[in-house]
This record gives C-alpha cells, structure tokens and sequence, in this order.
C-alpha cells in the first residue's frame, strides 16, 4: 500500500544557521504527519466499510464499524475514558474548535477535564500554572514564562482558543513535552550520549523505561527516509530515537497525572484530553500503547483522529479507517492554510 505523508520541507521549515536547529526542528515537526499504514505483518483485519457508505464533513467515524456516529452517543462514551487522545493537522483551527467542543461536552455532563498540550515543554509548566490561576497575569509575560518560544514556536494565536478556555472554565492543562533541548541534543548526539546530561536526570528521564515495537520503528524510519531524503543512517537513527525520547515523554506525563489522581480519593474525575499532533496517536503506537505500558492498571481511552475532508480524499479516508488510523475519524474542514504539504 502507498503510503501517503505530509511533508514539511526541511528548506522551507527552518534557516540554515545551525546543525542543530536543523536536526531539532526536523525531530519536532515529524510526528504532525501521518506515519503511513503499518507493517504487513503488524496489521489487524482491514475494516470492512459498506459499499454504499459516503463521508461529508463534520461527521466522525467509528473505525469498528467504517460508519458515522452520532455526537450525543459517541460523547456518552467518551466521557467514561480515562484519556482521549485527540490527533490533530497543525495550524488547522476546525480541529482546535473540535477539542473544545469535546471539553464542553465534558463539562455539561459534569466530568472534570484535564486538557494536555503537546505545544508546551514541562520547563514551561510552572508559566503555564500561574497564567492559568492569575487573572491578572499578562499575556506576554505568560508566553516568556512559559518558555512558548523555545519548546514551540509558531503562532501562539493558533492555540490561544484552548488557553483561555482552559483559563476560563478553570481546567488544568498539562505540559506533555519534554524540554525542546533534551529532544535536540537527543537528535543531535542520540540517546546514549545525550542520557549522561545532568538535566536529562532532572526531568527524570535518564532511567525512565523506554520500548521500541518494531511496527513503531518501521514506520518512523520510512517516514523520515522518505520526507528528507538523502541524510545519513547514523543521522537517521538519531531522529529516531528523539522520535521515541518525545513520545515516551509525553507518555511519562500522562502516566504520572493518572497515578496521582486515581491512586487517591477525592482527586478531579478526568479524563484527560490529549491534544497533538495525529502522528501522536497513530495505530495507538506513539504515546497510547507507551501509556498502557508505563501505568500498572488498566487504562480506558480513545484515539480520534482529526483530518481536513472535501469529496476529493474519500478514497483516502477510507485508507484511513481500513487501516484503523484510530478508534474514531473527524472529518472537519479544511483550514485556512490549505492541506499539509504532502511528500512521496
């Protein structure tokens, strides 16, 4: 099966200053993108869409079936999850305007949502905190507390939506992202050399347990070997491995927020709403399976899968729910920078 991928070009992403900044915003920007269709021999059954079927906008598909469901019914279900992953297209507002009308939903059925951002480094979260708690505070002065700059950044405009919800209905959010630096100096130096830095011992990350499913590496190196081209092995297997440093990062912060929470009485119901980047939660492999892995008990959650639809892409929807791209398929619309940049 072809595999079908965004892509950002290296040479329209980043200037050319520096090694480093090259490698580290290739290594941040990789999992936005679709990871392809898994390994033949990984694959479950093709789900079996009805003939018949047609998509349009707004609809969300249960890949089980490969038919639409309706909110009501598929909210009711959501709202008994421990987490929701939601998977986004970057710089798409329908999709920042479909988590928030999850968070909605949430609340009007009384859960307690906790909302995680892949957009933000855990050096950011004490920035975060105060914004969040502080009516008063300044923007501005919350963008540099929150070190937005150095972790993300684009346009802070693009996810602000989420932040003042969150500031307004008085929902904690969580920083899923490692320091930008540590991911960079993985890629950079790769993982065993870059383990021996203080700061890695810092953020607990020196001796946090780390897998690597063979289904996840195949897709990731195909992934990166087809979207820039013509590096070297060695370099490519440092990319890798800041690939697996973010996502068992991401995995570690939501494992932690539900030990505290549900291992003691009296803490906030939840769920927690993951948000980023689709190539996140993908066949379950980036953070949801590293999730289940880390916690000691059983975890409920749903992965949704949020991509731009018009007529044109019915066929690639439908590879997507044939290959269980996630539990659930949004079809929103398209945004207002066009569809991502595809490469292959």
């Amino acid at each position: 099966m072809a595999y079908r991928r965004l892509c950002i070009r290296l040479r329209q992403a980043v200037p050319p200053p520096s090694r480093l900044r090259v490698v580290g915003a290739l290594v941040s920007l990789l999992l936005v993108n679709p990871l392809g269709a898994l390994p033949a021999d990984s694959q479950a059954s093709p789900v079996e869409i009805p003939a018949a079927q047609t998509f349009q906008e707004g609809q969300v598909v249960e890949v089980r079936t490969g038919r639409p469901i309706p909110f009501e019914n598929w909210i009711a279900d959501l709202a008994s999850r421990d987490v929701i992953y939601l998977g986004e297209e970057h710089r798409n507002r329908s999709h920042v305007e479909a988590a928030l009308k999850i968070l909605q939903a949430l609340l009007a059925r009384g859960r307690q949502p906790v909302l995680g951002l892949e957009m933000f480094g855990w050096d950011g979260q004490a920035g975060l905190d105060r914004y969040l708690s502080d009516r008063g505070a300044a923007r501005d002065h919350f963008l540099q507390e929150s070190r937005w700059e150095q972790n993300w950044g684009g346009a802070y405009d693009d996810y602000e939506p989420l932040i003042s919800f969150a500031r307004d209905r008085h929902i904690p959010v969580l920083a899923l992202n490692p320091p930008r630096a540590l991911v960079r100096r993985v890629a950079s130096q790769g993982l065993a050399l870059a383990l021996a830095d203080p700061e890695m011992n810092r953020w607990g990350m020196r001796d946090e347990p780390r897998s690597d499913e063979p289904a996840y590496h195949e897709i990731i190196l195909k992934q990166l070997r087809l979207c820039h081209a013509g590096l070297s092995d060695d370099a490519y297997q440092r990319m890798y491995e800041a690939s697996v440093f973010r996502d068992e990062g991401m995995a570690k912060t939501i494992t932690e927020y539900l030990r505290r929470t549900q291992d003691q009485a009296g803490a906030p119901a939840g769920p927690i709403v993951s948000y980023t980047g689709g190539g996140h939660i993908q066949y379950q492999l980036p953070v949801p399976n590293r999730v289940l892995r880390k916690r000691a008990v059983p975890v409920s959650h749903a992965t949704i899968y949020l991509t731009a639809y018009e007529p044109g892409r019915a066929e690639e929807i439908r590879e997507l729910i044939r290959d269980s791209i996630a539990d659930y398929v949004w079809l929103t619309p398209l945004g207002a920078h066009g569809f991502p940049r595809r490469c292959g």
